[in-house]
């Protein structure tokens, strides 16, 4: 495949332009960008550059014939959009949650197969320069036969953030469709991507927010908080989805004899005490990495029995993009695995829409709330 390829992108705020960034950083040329509101999408695509901005998806495509798509709008927006780029050849990069459904999720996995185009799903978080660290030394057996994980995050995010799309099932909101998805993929990217069973419960801890007018960005939504909040005419929006979760789930690794445990805690709207981390324990040691999604100090539990901090290999710190932002430089990495895979370069396997197909339908089933024994009436 001879010069560069074109790219489209679904979405203006804080992922479209993360993605757009992505995508020249691993040498492609974005053509054109694609939101809902005229005046934003015309703002956008005048500051960054982009010859091309649109509302209208289908008159993008057939007018930018892009090469991939980079789908960065909220999920309730995936499936439809995705389904055209698909039809018409496109490759495809896809922020999590791939879709609202884990139906609507494998039907686009398997149109992506029918049509052979490559997809990557966006999970990425498995790409900090401690997670790779991790995955090696695993791999080397530095910790034995692994044989549990224990994922702990809590948010404590404002209660009054404005109603939004985070606040909607249909809308691809909820804390399972994004956090869990980076937290999952971190572990099975370090253990074994086999996942063989999965149980859980969900809380919807919040219950309503303020609507609020003008909120464009998810990264920017907390400058919108009302001041007032009892302000008797301001209206409210009711929550349909998770704010906090429990998953256990058991998964095969190429590591291991028998299946290694797993815990998934998060509290979206409760303080931390001690700090967020992600820890892999072994027959003959552990890996401790700081931070939700395991971006900080790794340590290591060894044969001497204490914590010790290990420094980061260089040729791993060589292979992270350098970029701001955490989530900025797991983009950066993704979007240029996707970019060489597809000129025909050899690369290390990364998610797919087999995982973010997966992925939905593992949160339905914890969604589903059919976990539970009733055990009230024992004696």
């Amino acid at each position: 495949m001879s010069g560069r390829l074109k790219v489209l992108i679904s979405g203006t705020g804080f992922a479209g332009q993360g993605h757009a960034d992505a995508f020249r950083g691993a040498g492609a040329e974005v053509v054109g960008i694609v939101g809902r509101t005229p005046s934003v999408v015309e703002d956008v695509a005048r500051t960054m550059g982009i010859p091309y901005a649109g509302t209208s998806w289908q008159e993008a495509l057939d007018v930018c014939q892009p090469d991939i798509v980079s789908i960065a709008t909220p999920g309730g927006a995936h499936h439809e959009h995705i389904k055209l780029a698909i039809e018409h050849g496109c490759h495809v990069f896809c922020d999590k949650p791939m879709t609202t459904s884990g139906e609507t999720a494998v039907e686009l996995y398997e149109l992506a197969q029918e049509k052979n185009v490559k997809t990557a799903y966006a999970a990425s978080f498995r790409y900090t320069a401690s997670v790779l660290h991790a995955r090696r030394l695993v791999a080397q057996g530095a910790i034995g036969e692994p044989v549990e994980v224990e994922c702990i995050s809590h948010f404590n995010l404002q209660r009054e953030i404005p109603f939004g799309w985070s606040h909607r099932k249909d809308d691809g909101g909820g804390r399972l469709n994004n956090n869990f998805p980076h937290t999952l993929s971190i572990v099975t990217s370090v253990v074994g991507d086999t996942i063989l069973s999965v149980m859980g419960d969900v809380r919807d801890d919040l219950g309503k927010a303020p609507i609020v007018e003008g909120v464009h960005n998810f990264a920017t939504r907390r400058d919108f908080i009302p001041e007032d909040l009892d302000d008797p005419s301001l209206q409210w929006g009711e929550s349909d989805v998770e704010w906090s979760y429990t998953v256990l789930a058991k998964l095969q690794s190429p590591f291991a004899a028998r299946p290694v445990s797993v815990l998934f805690k998060h509290g979206g709207l409760v303080p931390r005490f001690h700090e967020d981390h992600i820890v892999f324990y072994g027959t003959e040691g552990a890996i401790y990495l700081k931070g939700h999604y395991g971006t900080g100090q790794l340590s290591f539990w060894g044969p001497d029995e204490t914590w010790e901090d290990l420094p980061l290999p260089e040729d791993i710190a060589a292979s992270v993009p350098d970029v701001t932002g955490d989530t900025e430089q797991c983009w950066h990495y993704l979007a240029r695995e996707l970019v060489k895979d597809i000129q025909g370069e050899t690369v290390e396997p990364y998610p797919t829409f087999r995982e973010g197909s997966q992925y939905q339908q593992i949160i339905d089933v914890i969604r589903s709330d059919a976990h539970w024994t009733d055990v009230s009436d024992l004696s």
